[in-house]
């Protein structure tokens, strides 16, 4: 009887301490629920305004980890952000790029976004009418952008786009394009590329088919120039139509912003009599036909107005000189005189008030000029 009790007692014993043993376990487990919960759903601190952390190709969730950990992120185990990637099904799925560190930005707000590439977008704009250069010039400004064009010369930077051999100037559609942190210049470029390569084919496919234009590249160098030409938008198919009509008819492009191209970084904002005398590849003063390469980015615009030229007979035009961008078209050289003479009036009475010089010396030998019905050097687009 007393070896049962004593039996019974142990047997007591041995429950109570499996108890306590799962009620410990519970609680330590209840803790450490609490302790992940807290982790998971807190924001991270130690961050800054305007942070953010960029997961590259290659990259482990340790790896992730250790780059929050060196931004001053010094919130959770490795073992909880491991435990958060697997629940939230972003284990070995992190995308690549940049992804922000706002304020207030949770763990598994954090893992989320990486599981869904919800990567911060930068912008870059390429304006209508950029020459290579200006394009070059913004790209190494652009935030967060790898630099890789910026060694490299026209020549090798048409090769790494995988068109080696061509010009790049005009191969680079203006608009907008978006970028997150790690993409480099090249990347953007590319995709530049093709939107322009595609927007010249449509552009070619639906063109004037009585076009003097022989190729799509000429199309191109059209586009560019009407680009450069044109102050206000209306006149576009006009000014493209005037070119066209001039090509046709063996007549001298005569347009300032060619020789301006041709002059390069020593353009100092002033076109003067020498540099319309001074012969170059993209003088069409000097020469006929159309220059070798486009002088800038033409737009969807340009292109369309450069494929589909506006009928008519004007062969000169002159910038109207009352500050509204427009022009003056004549079909006449002597019409168009009276048109530079309007220009020069309006142009001496605006002097002080920083009107532009370019294409004053051409505009005032071309007022002097006696009437012709074709001269053999008159200033066709100056502006």
């Amino acid at each position: 009887m007393a070896a049962k009790e004593k039996k019974g007692k142990r047997g007591c014993g041995c429950l109570i301490v499996i108890v306590l043993l799962l009620a410990a376990l519970a609680a330590a487990g209840g803790w450490a629920w609490q302790r992940y919960l807290s982790f998971a759903d807190a924001p991270l601190q130690g961050l800054q305004p305007d942070q953010s952390l960029l997961v590259e190709r290659g990259d482990s969730l340790p790896a992730v980890v250790r780059k929050l950990r060196a931004s001053g992120v010094a919130v959770g185990e490795e073992i909880e952000w491991r435990v958060l990637a697997k629940q939230l099904g972003a284990a070995g799925r992190l995308q690549v790029g940049e992804y922000s560190l706002a304020p207030g930005t949770s763990p598994r707000a954090l893992l989320t976004a990486m599981r869904d590439g919800k990567v911060v977008s930068h912008r870059f704009v390429i304006v209508d009418g950029w020459n290579v250069r200006d394009l070059r010039a913004a790209l190494a400004r652009a935030d967060k952008l790898k630099q890789q064009a910026s060694q490299l010369d026209d020549a090798a930077l048409m090769k790494a786009l995988g068109k080696g051999g061509q010009h790049p100037e005009g191969r680079f559609l203006p608009e907008t394009y978006f970028y997150t942190g790690g993409d480099s210049d090249l990347d953007v470029l590319k995709r530049a590329s093709s939107a322009m390569d595609k927007a010249l084919a449509a552009s070619w496919s639906g063109r004037d088919k009585d076009s003097v234009l022989k190729t799509p590249y000429e199309l191109l160098i059209m586009a560019s120039i009407v680009e450069k030409e044109t102050g206000v938008p209306a006149e576009r198919a006009q000014i493209a139509g005037l070119f066209e009509r001039r090509l046709k008819l063996g007549m001298r492009l005569e347009t300032d912003p060619t020789v301006i191209y041709g002059i390069g970084p020593a353009y100092d904002g002033n076109i003067r009599k020498r540099d319309l005398q001074t012969d170059t590849p993209y003088n069409t003063y000097t020469r006929a036909g159309l220059p070798p390469t486009p002088i800038a980015m033409p737009g969807l615009a340009a292109l369309k107005a450069a494929a589909n030229p506006a009928p008519g007979d004007a062969l000169f035009f002159v910038a109207a000189g009352d500050g509204s961008g427009r022009s003056l078209f004549a079909a006449t050289y002597a019409q168009h005189q009276a048109n530079v003479r309007v220009y020069l009036q309006r142009y001496r009475q605006n002097q002080g008030r920083g009107q532009p010089e370019e294409g004053k010396a051409v505009l005032e030998e071309a007022a002097e000029a006696p009437s012709a019905a074709t001269p053999p050097a008159a200033p066709g687009a100056t502006r």
